[in-house]
């Protein structure tokens, strides 16, 4: 049963927080690739196929994980010592406020400066919205149930932003002008999907003042007995285990998702034989437009030679369009089927959190398929079966995605309360944002460039399937060393 100090209204209420706090985690998490390369295309003043957008959209991916790690780490600190609610509040308004200020960017550092504050409040909101709903509910189905179930709308938050984007693409032109001078577009769709990030600050901030701080906490803190957290405790001999085997599994989580799952849309989908003529027709543009564009670099800003070669760069994507159209479409599905397999699998975990009352075994029913999934997907179906390879990523998605669920349920109870936000952040920022996004550079610049292939998308997609077959592996092996967590969180 629920908490008796919650009444249904407030229940309710702190249900509805948590679950659109979970979605817009994700809402504004997938922005970024939904406008980058139109974004960046305006501020640097190059076409969309420029290199330079790749190399700025590759600063913006590692310094938006490296600051959010860091930064996040602090964050879980302060849940600890602020209180889980209040740090909640001040991480959603930051992600909100943020992607509101990056609309008005006329520079792409500014661009960049803001995804990284956008992925701070998302690494820190995360960690304090898990910390206070376990807390919130001290009956361990009850708990189970709330979290399972709010977490599970995290995977909405893909779709949704991309029906947000098409919609600001559709009506860009009859929304007000954002103030921003010539030669910047008032009208850029992409600055409208921007604002719209601001929707979750005002919704939470309407609901926040009627829903509780964790009463556990709260206790504590007014009687005097709530420890200081500190990270040097997260090693002591009682919980040095619990915060290395939590932070290694994490990590191999979002290895799993960053080495396989993220870059399936761009850089494996292409290399499918139904879309081999595609291919045969856009290389010979493709080597066209970087030379066009290398020109386009080293042409003078302003100079009529740059606005010539500008035509002539325009022209050649006109000329790809028509093959590059069924190619993005291939990906988009491939992108769709993974986010509906990581919201059944978040659904899942969600029914079984309760009905298995083992949290290694819970975790083992997604890790013992999954070391098979990858290897099949990404290396036999890729090849032999591609027709069937999107239902591969299906269940890709759906056995990885529901381990974030999973670390949403455990973290909370593995650690004592005084250092739940800081152990929590620990694992989940270090291990997973830090470590495990980092896969996406070791499938792509480590394994593939060893794999003797025709193509380079064969040779990414054996890579997806030895680095997430690797780390399934690796956190099949460590589930057995995950220690039980206590009961009731205990101290």
């Amino acid at each position: 049963m629920p908490s008796p100090a919650l009444s249904p209204v407030v229940r309710s209420l702190v249900l509805a927080i948590a679950a659109v706090g979970f979605l817009f985690d994700t809402y504004e998490l997938l922005m970024l690739p939904v406008i980058a390369r139109p974004a960046l295309s305006e501020l640097l003043q190059v076409p969309a196929n420029n290199p330079l957008i790749g190399k700025w959209l590759g600063w913006m991916l590692w310094s938006s994980a490296l600051s959010g790690g860091i930064f996040g780490l602090l964050g879980g600190y302060l849940i600890d010592r602020l209180g889980r609610k209040a740090v909640m509040v001040g991480s959603i308004l930051l992600y909100s406020v943020s992607p509101l200020a990056a609309a008005f960017s006329t520079e792409a550092w500014m661009l960049l400066l803001f995804r990284c504050t956008t992925f701070i409040g998302i690494c820190v909101e995360f960690v304090a919205a898990i910390t206070w709903l376990s807390e919130l509910f001290e009956d361990r189905r009850a708990r189970g149930l709330a979290i399972g179930w709010t977490q599970a709308f995290a995977s909405v938050g893909g779709l949704l932003v991309t029906g947000a984007n098409a919609l600001a693409v559709r009506f860009a032109a009859d929304l007000p002008a954002v103030p921003v001078d010539a030669p910047f577009n008032p009208h850029a769709s992409w600055r409208y999907t921007l604002v719209s990030g601001l929707i979750p600050g005002v919704l939470i901030l309407l609901m926040m003042p009627f829903v509780p701080e964790s009463r556990a906490w709260a206790e504590r803190k007014r009687a005097g007995t709530l420890r200081r957290p500190s990270f040097a405790e997260l090693f002591a001999p009682g919980l040095a285990r619990t915060t290395l085997v939590a932070t290694a599994l994490s990590a191999c989580a979002y290895a799993a998702a960053f080495g396989a799952l993220q870059l399936t849309p761009a850089q494996v989908v292409p290399g499918l034989p139904e879309l081999a003529e595609n291919q045969h027709h856009l290389e010979p543009l493709r080597k066209e437009a970087a030379r066009l564009n290398a020109k386009l670099i080293q042409a003078p800003p302003g100079s009529d030679e740059r606005a010539a070669v500008a035509k002539e760069v325009a022209a050649n994507r006109k000329q790809q369009e028509p093959y590059d159209r069924p190619i993005t479409e291939k990906g988009n599905e491939a992108q769709f089927w993974q986010e509906m397999g990581g919201l059944t699998g978040r659904v899942l975990l969600a029914v079984l959190v309760v009905a298995i009352a083992s949290r290694r075994q819970l975790l083992r029913v997604f890790l013992a398929p999954g070391l098979v999934l990858f290897p099949v997907t990404y290396y036999y179906l890729y090849r032999e079966q591609p027709d069937l390879f999107i239902f591969g990523v299906f269940l890709c998605g759906l056995t990885t995605v529901a381990q974030f669920s999973y670390f949403g349920e455990y973290l909370p109870k593995a650690f004592p309360l005084h250092l739940r936000g800081t152990g929590g952040s620990f694992a989940t920022n270090v291990g997973g944002r830090m470590v495990g996004t980092s896969a996406s550079l070791l499938t792509t610049a480590v394994v593939a460039p060893l794999v003797p292939a025709e193509s380079t998308f064969l040779r990414v997609a054996t890579g997806a399937a030895v680095v997430g077959g690797g780390v399934y592996l690796l956190a099949l092996l460590l589930s057995f060393a995950l220690p039980e967590p206590k009961a009731d969180g205990a101290e």
